[in-house]
């Protein structure tokens, strides 16, 4: 198998971040033009925001937690030639849990179903983890 595959999915993921950082200036621009933004508090206090602000601002940190862990593991595959059908199809379940998570977060945002989501992408990436010891394992 082509090991470059599963820079596919990686690169969906930088591009699902990107996306938020671009929702994030309109939904910032649009505050700010409608006056819900406490002007003297919003260079350094988040609840000088409404929260439709926030949803999106705390989503884009969410792209820097787990998914970081996704981009290294990513890499630990692509680089020990390690990359298969079991560890592409996993790739690309967690950026669908990521797309998912984003989606309830920065609209409803109902926590027990965002929850459920990212436990799933987290479990992903307990077996994609292990899966990546592979190589490892054979010395």
């Amino acid at each position: 198998m082509d090991r470059n595959l599963i820079l596919l999915p990686v690169l969906f993921q930088v591009a699902l971040t990107l996306l938020l950082f671009i929702r994030l200036g309109a939904v910032k621009s649009r505050a700010v033009r409608l006056g819900e933004v406490d002007e003297r508090r919003r260079a350094l206090h988040k609840d000088a925001w409404p929260d439709y602000v926030l949803k999106v601002a705390n989503n884009i940190d969410n792209q820097f937690e787990t998914p970081v862990l996704f981009y290294v593991l990513s890499f630990m595959a692509w680089a020990n030639d390690g990359v298969d059908w079991l560890l592409l199809s996993l790739c690309w379940a967690f950026v669908g849990t990521r797309l998912v998570h984003a989606y309830i977060h920065v609209g409803a945002n109902l926590v027990a179903r965002r929850r459920k989501v990212f436990t799933g992408g987290v479990l992903i990436l307990v077996l994609f983890t292990a899966l990546n010891l592979r190589p490892f394992l054979a010395l």
